[in-house]
């Protein structure tokens, strides 16, 4: 394979600005993890750099088989080249830089825009301005974990394709719907139009979030660390929730309010998808 042992090559700064996030066409996947992720999800990869050396490690000798069967072009790195590729402090034996999905507003609605059964409505999750990638990354995770239909990072939150929230989703956001929106209440306003209610979290004074109904298409407003959500988005919101706490604790972090709420919302759906089949089958 070709090999690249100057930090000078061009293909440097091309990896250092899809760091950074200078480059919104394509997105830098970090390590053997998320290169495998992408080549499963069929992401298009654009370039690929190994370290030298490291072609004789299992997990990568067989990534480098894959991207030679798929046809993606790689190269061999020096270590002080991976060392300026890599953006993490040990760097990664591997790394890719991919084509950014398209963000299609379509896709993060379409199971409630095709009118499908209550367990499989659009559950969709805005993030208004959640500015650690890394608590991003986890609430796509989860998102994904607990059947969500979508994500809609917006306002001022940390770039969902930036390198770090990709790490914090551990490959979920290259396979979950998702979508940036420059102010929550945009946001609130595609949710409505897609047939959503729109419910707004909120750290006091909201209906129970084990009383709320979440069986119908439904989008969560979740805001950022420390102030939480705007008041604009709160008051556009159709219905404020609570997560029930022991004082003296006021909030918890996003992604953990995240995953309380998707996983109540995927409780009651598979209930009710449960109740519905019984129903079905009792009939004579």
């Amino acid at each position: 394979m070709p090999t690249v042992t100057s930090r000078q090559n061009p293909i440097v700064e091309k990896y250092r600005r899809a760091a950074r996030s200078d480059d919104r066409t394509l997105m830098l996947l970090d390590g053997v993890h998320l290169v495998g992720e992408a080549l499963a999800a069929g992401v298009a990869l654009v370039d690929v750099a190994v370290a030298l050396g490291a072609e004789a490690r299992p997990e990568v000798a067989g990534l480098m088989k894959q991207l030679s069967r798929a046809r993606v072009p790689f190269v061999g790195a020096s270590a002080t080249v991976m060392a300026a590729l890599s953006p993490v402090r040990s760097a990664s034996p591997i790394v890719a830089l991919a084509a950014r999905p398209s963000g299609d507003l379509a896709r993060v609605y379409d199971d409630g825009a095709r009118g499908l059964s209550r367990a499989a409505a659009a559950l969709v999750v805005i993030v208004a301005d959640v500015q650690d990638p890394g608590n991003l990354g986890a609430i796509v995770r989860v998102a994904e974990a607990a059947g969500a239909t979508g994500v809609v990072a917006a306002g001022a939150c940390a770039d969902p394709f930036g390198w770090k929230a990709l790490r914090g989703s551990m490959g979920s956001a290259l396979r979950l719907p998702i979508q940036i929106a420059a102010e929550a209440t945009r946001a609130i306003a595609d949710a409505r139009a897609h047939g959503c209610r729109v419910i707004a979290m909120a750290p006091r004074g909201g209906r129970s979030l084990f009383d709320a109904d979440y069986t119908q298409p439904t989008a969560v407003l979740i805001g950022g660390e420390g102030p939480g959500l705007p008041a604009a988005a709160t008051d556009a919101a159709d219905e404020r929730v609570t997560i029930p706490m022991q004082p003296p604790v006021e909030s918890l972090n996003a992604a953990v309010t995240a995953a309380l709420v998707l996983y109540e919302a995927l409780r009651q759906r598979t209930h009710e998808t449960h109740k519905n089949t019984k129903t079905t089958k009792a009939k004579p």
